[in-house]
């Protein structure tokens, strides 16, 4: 048995290259102990695949199936007598069969015995994997994953609307968690693509005394803020109205957490929610000054990854408000143009691969 998967076989820089990813029939995957075998109907198309592609995260292996926000219903099933700290962290997926929709998301494994996976973050983990990195993802009709690093998705959502709450939503739900915002503080974002929108969503929901500033390059973005409920959108080295108690970064490059820091108040903190800058602008850091920038007690945080509580809990979340984010649909065997869209910033909310 064969199926179609967009196959990555080398690293390439997407301004020279528009059609990185090639339409490929693989063998079907057949799913060992404590694995499951999903069949794909929807996958999120993430900025972190940029980074792969052009050769911004640790190589991976070649030739690889990207996608790190799969939605599919489970087909079959391995040997699932999982033990110790597997079965442990699996008991959210007792009883799991065939036929259940699932998601899976970036993480993909981790050790499950260091300091970190004992404490709650298994994100930091230093023998973490990550799905369409280390493991093929979700670009293919179907793909195998560990039981217990699946997630059973509430039915308040479909498809296409749940597949970007598996990265840009969880990950923008812990670095909403990680700013230490109260309700009624002002909340800055830079950028407003897939995870920034979830988050303002969210802030709303979850802050909703809390003014909302946007700093965007692109005033199409700055106009769908706006629409969102934002109190202010402006450039990003616009100064906003009000100082801000925190602001999350969600851009791909260096200048505007410089920017940010000039627009965050006493006692604030930045979080960046990237995984890697695609370039760093030298003339910006040498512009950072201390006293207007980072003076008075200001912190600049990262966020790396996601745990697996941080899925579940974000999930449940995002089914009870509802959350739906925005979302642009293609084929599977569109994802070069999807990619290439997302690396011209040619970006409204999610782009989502349909996968037949």
């Amino acid at each position: 048995m064969t199926m179609q998967a967009m196959l990555l076989s080398q690293i390439t820089n997407l301004a020279e290259n528009n059609t990185p990813l090639t339409l490929t029939d693989l063998p079907e995957p057949v799913p060992g102990n404590g694995e499951i075998l999903i069949k794909v109907s929807a996958c999120g198309v993430c900025h972190t695949e940029l980074d792969e592609i052009e050769g911004r995260l640790p190589p991976p292996q070649l030739p690889i199936v990207l996608g790190h926000q799969v939605v599919g219903r489970v087909v079959a099933m391995g040997n699932q007598d999982l033990t110790g700290f597997a079965a442990e962290a699996a008991g959210n997926l007792s009883g799991l069969q065939v036929r259940d929709r699932v998601g899976v998301a970036w993480i993909n494994s981790a050790c499950g015995a260091c300091e970190f996976c004992r404490s709650g973050r298994e994100n930091l983990c230093h023998d973490f994997k990550a799905t369409g990195l280390h493991a093929h993802g979700g670009y293919a009709q179907y793909m195998i994953v560990r039981a217990d690093f699946a997630y059973r998705l509430p039915d308040a959502l479909s498809d296409v609307e749940t597949a970007p709450l598996l990265c840009a939503g969880a990950i923008g739900y812990r670095s909403l968690a990680l700013t230490n915002l109260r309700d009624g503080q002002v909340l800055g974002l830079t950028g407003f693509g897939a995870s920034a929108h979830l988050v303002s969503k969210l802030a709303r929901h979850q802050f909703p005394h809390s003014p909302i500033m946007v700093f965007a390059r692109n005033k199409e973005e700055r106009a769908f803020a706006i629409e969102l409920g934002a109190s202010w959108a402006g450039d990003t080295s616009d100064r906003a109205p009000q100082p801000c108690a925190a602001i999350i970064d969600t851009t791909p490059v260096w200048t505007p957490v410089v920017e940010a820091l000039k627009n965050l108040d006493a006692g604030g903190r930045l979080v960046i929610n990237a995984i890697r800058k695609e370039a760093v602008d030298q003339d910006a850091l040498l512009r950072l000054d201390y006293p207007a920038q980072l003076w008075l007690e200001k912190e600049i945080k990262s966020v790396a990854n996601v745990t697996r509580r941080d899925v579940r809990e974000f999930l449940q979340l995002a089914a009870e408000i509802p959350l739906r984010p925005e979302v642009e649909t293609f084929g599977l065997a569109e994802a070069n143009r999807a990619l290439v869209e997302l690396k011209q910033r040619h970006v409204r909310g999610a782009k989502v691969l349909v996968v037949e």
